[in-house]
């Protein structure tokens, strides 16, 4: 078993199983990619809740992580070459996961690659752009008299999913009848839109039938219902 006390994020966030996955997260769209994906693989892991609140993310075991002070981040105790691997960025830890459990990636090498690149749709297109509407919609914009950076991102939002539904439209899942972390990194954040943003009628969700068609699939999933709830909020 790996030695994970030389890693400071632990003096904060003790390992009560050293032997697992260690998740430091929050239930955010972001965050639940990670548990959802470690849900689906069945790989063991111990969650740790990175509280907000209380600025956890900006202390220094949690900057000894991840230096970008963002949830998720990972310390697998048995990483490449059985070693401990940290990790941040849910983009390259869900590939990680991928590639250490041989799950939700294609292994035809083509297919792998165009997995990626809807990964990389979501990251830098609707994570940023679907945050903004948030911001606009639900918290201190919605003060804002001038209402046009709001438009600006609903309209990008709006165009984001069109993309996607036209890439649903005649299969199950964003790269077909496989369900892959492309989808694992993307409904979080629909769902997020619609749910706690309350945009939904802002971007005229019912417009983009087959988005909501997936994104129903996506949370039937019992890995998903389950991954949805960690780490557990303290109330």
């Amino acid at each position: 078993m790996s030695d994970l006390s030389a890693f400071p994020i632990t003096k904060k966030w003790p390992a009560q199983h050293p032997d697992r996955l260690q998740l430091y997260s929050l239930p955010t769209p972001n965050g639940v990619k990670v548990s959802i994906m470690l849900e689906e693989t069945g790989l063991p892991y111990e969650p740790h809740l990175v509280s907000f609140e209380t600025q956890d993310q900006m202390t220094p075991e949690f900057l000894s992580l991840n230096p970008n002070n963002k949830i998720p981040a990972i310390l697998d105790p048995n990483g490449p070459g059985g070693k401990p691997m940290p990790l941040f960025e849910s983009g390259a830890i869900l590939i990680y996961l991928a590639d250490k459990t041989a799950r939700l990636m294609p292994r035809d090498p083509a297919r792998r690659y165009q997995t990626l690149q809807w990964l990389m749709f979501q990251m830098g297109g609707i994570g940023p752009m679907f945050g903004q509407v948030g911001f606009f919609n639900k918290f201190a914009g919605k003060d804002y008299a001038d209402k046009r950076p709001r438009d600006r991102y609903v309209d990008e939002a709006k165009r984001l999913l069109g993309v996607l539904n036209r890439q649903l439209a005649q299969r199950a899942w964003i790269m077909g009848e496989e369900y892959t972390i492309a989808d694992v990194a993307t409904f979080p954040w629909i769902n997020n839109l619609i749910g706690f943003y309350e945009a939904g009628e802002l971007v005229g969700i019912a417009d983009f039938q087959h988005v909501t068609r997936a994104l129903q699939a996506f949370m039937a999933r019992p890995a998903v219902i389950r991954g949805l709830d960690v780490p557990k909020r303290v109330r």
